[in-house]
């Protein structure tokens, strides 16, 4: 539909990893666009290699012999040429479309960013002064990602298909964790989702963990050569599960009783 896929969830249901998942399934590049605080158009778009060019202009003074005339149209187009130009997230995905372009944690950038890039998505293009206009061929996929640490504009919502992703079920949690490590006992991979979607269930949590905790958690708990889970390996490894000090402390006095 060439229209972006907006995607918000809990940290660690995989909105990432949903779009790397699409990169693979057709076979395109997958270009990140990892959003910050204070990201601005040169971060995104483009920017200009001013040592390369400041080195351009100092080959141009030492190749020139004396008296020879310089003609300065020429060398300030050479200075914005393509060779110098580097190409930030949203210029590549364009120029490789058919493409992914994963805007990841939309939400930390300032509203002015999400207006710009409101008006790079719909037109599909971008122009630059020096160069011209870039357009993509194909429009790239667009997958935007949002932890909600604060509400997105209606206007860029308006133009995006929604999707809130869950956590998944114990089965498809199981699933998941078998499919990136095989070599996993299907009693450990059990018995792992089994507590963490206990800890989920919980509510007292200052962060529940997300898939990404569980394949964290099984997979040093793989290293350690466990192939189920006993109670003084959870308590050691726990850390791979909660990231507070409460939270560690709640779940190592709840694990007796999970494990039993």
């Amino acid at each position: 539909m060439h229209r972006p896929l907006l995607l918000e969830g809990e940290p660690g249901t995989g909105k990432t990893a949903l779009a790397e998942a699409l990169a693979a399934a057709y076979d395109v590049p997958l270009v990140r666009l990892q959003c910050y605080e204070g990201i601005d158009a040169t971060q995104a778009l483009y920017d200009w290699d001013f040592p390369r060019q400041i080195l351009h202009l100092r080959t141009v003074e030492a190749t020139t012999g004396p008296g020879q005339p310089v003609d300065p149209d020429a060398v300030e187009q050479s200075l914005f040429d393509e060779r110098f130009l580097l190409a930030r997230p949203i210029l590549r995905a364009l120029r490789e479309a058919p493409a992914v372009l994963l805007v990841d944690e939309i939400d930390r950038a300032d509203d002015e960013f999400e207006a710009f890039l409101l008006e790079v998505l719909s037109t599909n293009q971008v122009t630059i002064p020096e160069l011209g206009t870039v357009r993509a061929v194909e429009p790239p996929i667009v997958v935007l990602t949002s932890n909600r640490t604060r509400e997105l504009h209606d206007a860029l919502k308006r133009r995006c298909l929604y999707h809130w992703i869950e956590h998944p079920g114990i089965a498809r949690e199981v699933e998941i964790v078998r499919t990136r490590m095989p070599e996993v006992s299907q009693r450990l991979a059990e018995q792992v989702v089994g507590v963490v979607q206990e800890l989920r269930a919980r509510g007292d949590l200052l962060k529940p963990p997300g898939v990404a905790e569980t394949l964290d958690w099984t997979a040093a708990l793989d290293r350690l050569g466990r192939d189920e889970l006993d109670l003084t390996t959870a308590a050691a490894t726990i850390g791979a599960v909660c990231k507070y000090r409460e939270d560690v402390d709640r779940v190592r006095d709840a694990l007796a009783t999970m494990l039993a």
